[in-house]
């Protein structure tokens, strides 16, 4: 088991950061730090991401954990990797991707529906991969292919909230993507920081608490 894999279970939430504005990114990734959720990853979709990661990775140090989400294919790997990224996760299953990861010491966790693209991407060398789109397909999914298929690690990815996260982890999700719910951009742009970090504290203690 790789390091950030079992940071990823030992945390159970990753932020995800997408089209978030550069000027705006230091301070909110520090409100969730803050708040207690240091596993943190800027999609490559969002403009200068590949330069957060690098000062991210530079400023927070051991802090956090800093990945590249939304990675496509093998070339978006590559910056994602050169920027500095701990951890890649993509919303498609590109063996090369999962491949290049595993040469480079980079966790690759993709994005896989069916009970099929999961085994694959396991054999692939994928040491966990992420259930999207989950706000679709819903927990009781999870829970159901869970079951033949409990020796892989699954994150779920959409469709998170208060509410309902509990439900993600008893169906056996090790750990959940979270994004505009946790990493609200009209807070961050009005300078509602505090809010941020109240909401990470809440997310961090209800996936703790399960």
């Amino acid at each position: 088991m790789s390091q950030m894999l079992d940071r990823l279970l030992q945390e159970k939430v990753v932020a995800i950061f997408r089209y978030i504005e550069d000027q705006y990114a230091d301070q909110a990734a520090q409100a969730l730090l803050d708040g207690g959720i240091s596993m943190m990853e800027i999609t490559m979709n969002t403009e200068g991401a590949t330069g957060m990661i690098s000062r991210w990775r530079e400023k927070f140090g051991e802090q956090a954990s800093i990945g590249a989400g939304t990675v496509l294919d093998l070339d978006m790997a590559k910056e994602a990797v050169a920027a500095g990224s701990q951890f890649i996760i993509s919303p498609n299953l590109d063996e090369s991707v999962v491949a290049y990861g595993y040469e480079n010491g980079v966790p690759v966790w993709p994005g896989c529906m069916t009970p099929t693209e999961i085994v694959r991407a396991w054999k692939a060398g994928a040491e966990a991969v992420k259930v999207f789109p989950m706000g679709t397909l819903g927990w009781k999914y999870l829970a159901e292919i869970r079951a033949p298929l409990d020796k892989i690690p699954m994150m779920g990815t959409g469709g998170v909230d208060l509410d309902n996260i509990a439900d993600y982890f008893r169906a056996g999700a090790c750990a959940v993507g979270m994004g505009s719910k946790l990493v609200n951009l009209d807070w961050v742009r009005s300078g509602r920081f505090d809010l941020l970090t109240e909401r990470a504290r809440k997310f961090a203690e209800a996936a703790k608490s399960v």
